[in-house]
């Protein structure tokens, strides 16, 4: 299994991550919320907070390349939110300001949770008086992520090992399958883990 798939350098000794989860989050939200409401025009501070992204990177020992297939990786999520307001308004301005708003909250995102264990997130959580259900469930979601990876991958590698047609068709076919069948065994597992967890007094 690989449980280092999403925070790898999560772990590592570098300046930022000696430094308080709390300050790191309130850090993270901050230029989230500032970045969603500072307009697109204000080029400056776009500038400053890429360099300020740019410097905690750098800062935090993580390297380029795995920073930048992560953000690649959530590529979708922003365009799809661009796409979304571009089909709402006319004019391709809205696209690029989507697309750059996002991708600045997702590098932010990328960098919080490879500079700061997500324990310790849930800990600032828990601090705050966050509701024990929320944070349960977080922990449940962080637990079980790698093993829905672990499992698409396995399912994948099964798949091409009995799958010798090339055409693209065909492949988007069996990543259909995959995704579907990802699903069913996801909803059996979390049906099995409840049916376990009430077994033991958990409500």
């Amino acid at each position: 299994m690989r449980h280092d798939y999403i925070d790898r350098y999560a772990r590592i000794d570098s300046p930022v991550h000696r430094l308080p989860a709390a300050l790191k989050l309130g850090v993270a939200f901050a230029l989230v919320v500032s970045t969603a409401a500072v307009p697109i025009s204000a080029v400056p501070y776009f500038v400053s907070c890429v360099l300020f992204l740019l410097f905690v990177m750098i800062a935090g020992r993580l390297p380029a390349a795995f920073v930048g297939v992560r953000l690649l990786t959530l590529e979708p999520v922003a365009a799809g939110v661009a796409l979304l307001s571009l089909m709402q308004h006319d004019g391709l301005f809205v696209l690029v300001r989507i697309l750059v708003k996002s991708n600045i909250c997702l590098l932010a995102m990328v960098l919080l949770s490879n500079t700061t264990p997500f324990a310790d997130v849930l800990a600032v959580l828990r601090t705050l008086r966050f509701p024990p259900l929320l944070i349960t469930v977080l922990a449940l979601m962080y637990r079980y992520v790698f093993l829905l990876i672990d499992q698409s991958e396995r399912m994948a590698r099964a798949r091409r090992s009995r799958t010798f047609s090339g055409r693209r068709a065909r492949r988007w076919k069996t990543a259909a399958g995959i995704v579907g069948h990802l699903f069913i065994r996801s909803t059996e597992r979390a049906e099995r883990i409840y049916s376990a967890m009430t077994a033991r007094g958990w409500r």
